[in-house]
């Protein structure tokens, strides 16, 4: 792993940053902890969303990663549309939106990372079909796995379970 992350670090594929920068895609990739009564804790989508507003450029893709409820990438896409009035979006433009907002679960275990972000196939739900398709030609970039679209509300709920009930 060491030898294929220093290569895409070296030739500025990947980049490590402390604030975002503008870029084509963002992925949020963070925690959702669980709440005493089992609710989960979107702060830190919810901090992600907001701190990459100030740099979304029309035709720019968010990706929500983390494991979360189902409605949380919709949620998602209206704190960007709050914080970016300038831009349109999925829920209000359709097709013809300024930025293009998926799901698509993270699925990875503690030592076969780089090997499993490759091979795993990885389900894919846009909030529009334009979203979806953008998200699989970023995705196919790296991906050996398959690319299985369906609509965003089925991909949250097929991490979801599995983070609520282990299946």
């Amino acid at each position: 792993m060491d030898v294929a992350v220093q290569s895409v670090v070296t030739t500025g594929r990947l980049k490590a940053v402390t604030h975002p920068k503008p870029a084509q895609a963002f992925l949020i990739t963070v925690p959702t902890p669980l709440n005493t009564d089992r609710a989960a804790d979107l702060s830190y989508i919810k901090t992600a969303a907001e701190s990459l507003a100030p740099v979304l450029e029309a035709g720019n893709l968010v990706i929500v990663e983390s494991t979360s409820p189902v409605g949380t990438t919709e949620q998602v896409s209206r704190w960007l549309e709050e914080a970016r009035p300038d831009l349109t979006f999925p829920q209000q433009a359709g097709e013809d939106a300024d930025i293009l907002v998926a799901y698509c679960p993270e699925r990875v275990m503690p030592g076969k990372v780089l090997h499993e972000l490759i091979n795993n196939d990885r389900i894919i739900g846009g909030l529009s079909l334009k979203s979806s398709e953008r998200a699989i030609e970023l995705y196919k970039i790296f991906l050996e796995g398959e690319c299985l679209v369906t609509d965003v509300r089925t991909a949250e709920w097929s991490s979801w379970r599995k983070m609520l009930f282990g299946t």
